[in-house]
């Protein structure tokens, strides 16, 4: 259910053990990776992470080339951005880490143009799952309804003997569940209000000269105004800020400017804005809750239902996850079908896929906590969430400047090395007896040149 990443990804898996797939999908996809009302999301910006980029490259091998080949940003962090948190500017040090900063709409028509030449993968377009077909023990299908028919159109039985979720955030399985006599997942939920806004730029030359990349600001308790500008593959700039409740960015252009002019800590973004091109109007986005459905705890649970992507596990998008976390789902999906040594039931598998996102959902989740005004079933922390939160306060503030800090917590940022690596002697030491490395006094020009 839903052809977007997840669900291409989980298709393309299931390849692998299955005669057929079906995906079903609402929209009309489109064939020019153009955005489209199933990805709400898609016109705002969208970052590969390092953890993403090994998991798709694992699928769909040579995929990350096939990404350069179209001109998706390569972007190096810390050297090609200027950042700036808590007041502090970040230091250009060589490039530990890579993100791609492209659009939504091209990555995923790459997936999807690999995933759909499968002949044993078809898609059904236009048309709806408005029901699960079984009862508590078992899910044998899903109901589907033709949009094109109207609310009125006719209902059919598509048979299987899996269904997997991959709807999005929106996903109706509660109801679906709860209709078959089964329980629906428990939710945590942690909301900040956070709302943003974006529109595409073209400037006079880079975001702040020809040796950067792009600029962001980040939120934090302190400073809950963020914003930035992110290079597009057609050599534009994705320029995005976001707020809080009560004082969200607007979509009107001049006050979009604005709003960038006086809530962001610096000048830097709006001096450029000055001299760049707005090329579409800002679009505003605001469901931005983290949410995680627990599947895995005691319930009446079907057989043959499965949830993967958003649809079990939504975090918020400030922190770029999303499409990463989808692709590592992808991997632990086929992983643990090919585990010839304990039998792939559902719950098994389903606990493996809540586990691939639990370090997105610790770094998402815990950073929210901490904002104003959340709220949600998952914003009290308990003593031992106290003691590593006080560790790691000493990291981030060593984060944008030490040598040695500054890659461990990149790494663990962009989903390619677990929280644990934190506590290696060599960063232990210098989080627990280094004083913090001084930052840059205002915003470095360009990347720091190597030390020979």
């Amino acid at each position: 259910m839903g052809g977007s990443l997840a669900g291409l990804l989980a298709a393309h898996v299931l390849a692998g053990q299955a005669d057929r797939v079906t995906v079903v999908e609402r929209d009309r996809l489109p064939s020019d990776g153009g955005p489209r009302p199933g990805v709400p999301q898609a016109r705002h910006p969208h970052v590969l992470l390092e953890g993403g980029q090994l998991a798709l490259e694992s699928l769909l091998p040579g995929f990350v080339a096939e990404l350069r080949a179209v001109g998706a940003p390569r972007v190096g962090m810390p050297s090609d951005l200027v950042q700036q948190q808590d007041g502090h500017w970040f230091r250009r040090l060589p490039a530990t880490t890579h993100i791609y900063t492209g659009s939504r709409g091209q990555l995923e028509e790459l997936v999807r143009r690999r995933v759909l030449a499968s002949a044993s993968i078809s898609v059904v377009e236009k048309t709806e799952v408005v029901g699960l077909h079984g009862d508590a023990r078992r899910v044998r299908g899903v109901l589907l309804r033709n949009r094109s028919g109207g609310a009125g159109g006719n209902e059919e039985v598509l048979e299987a003997d899996l269904v997997v979720d991959a709807s999005g955030a929106g996903t109706k399985a509660p109801r679906w569940l709860t209709a078959i006599g089964a329980d629906p997942a428990r939710e945590e939920t942690i909301e900040t209000g956070l709302a943003y806004s974006s529109r595409v730029y073209r400037g006079p030359e880079g975001v702040l000269d020809g040796e950067t990349r792009g600029y962001y600001v980040y939120p934090s308790p302190a400073q809950v105004y963020a914003g930035g500008a992110l290079p597009l593959e057609d050599g534009t700039h994705l320029v995005v800020a976001s707020g809080l409740r009560g004082d969200e960015p607007p979509t009107d252009g001049e006050e979009f400017v604005t709003y960038i002019r006086k809530r962001l800590p610096h000048p830097l973004l709006h001096r450029w804005l000055d001299e760049a091109e707005p090329l579409t109007p800002a679009f505003s986005f605001r469901r931005t809750a983290n949410v995680r459905r627990r599947y895995d705890l005691p319930g009446r649970r079907p057989a043959g239902f499965l949830a993967t992507g958003d649809a079990l596990c939504t975090f918020n998008p400030i922190y770029g996850q999303g499409m990463s976390v989808a692709a590592m789902s992808a991997v632990v999906l086929r992983d643990a079908l090919a585990d010839r040594r304990r039998p792939s039931t559902t719950r098994r598998v389903q606990k493996a896929l809540l586990a691939a996102s639990k370090q997105a959902w610790d770094i998402s989740a815990g950073s929210d906590r901490s904002m104003p005004g959340a709220v949600g079933s998952a914003v009290q922390t308990g003593p031992a969430d106290r003691v590593a939160g006080l560790y790691l306060q000493r990291v981030l503030e060593r984060y944008p400047a030490d040598p040695v800090v500054g890659p461990a917590f990149r790494s663990v940022l962009g989903l390619c090395a677990p929280f644990t690596s934190l506590f290696a002697p060599s960063v232990a030491r210098a989080v627990l007896f280094t004083p913090p490395t001084p930052t840059p006094t205002g915003p470095p020009t360009a990347p720091e040149v190597p030390a020979e």
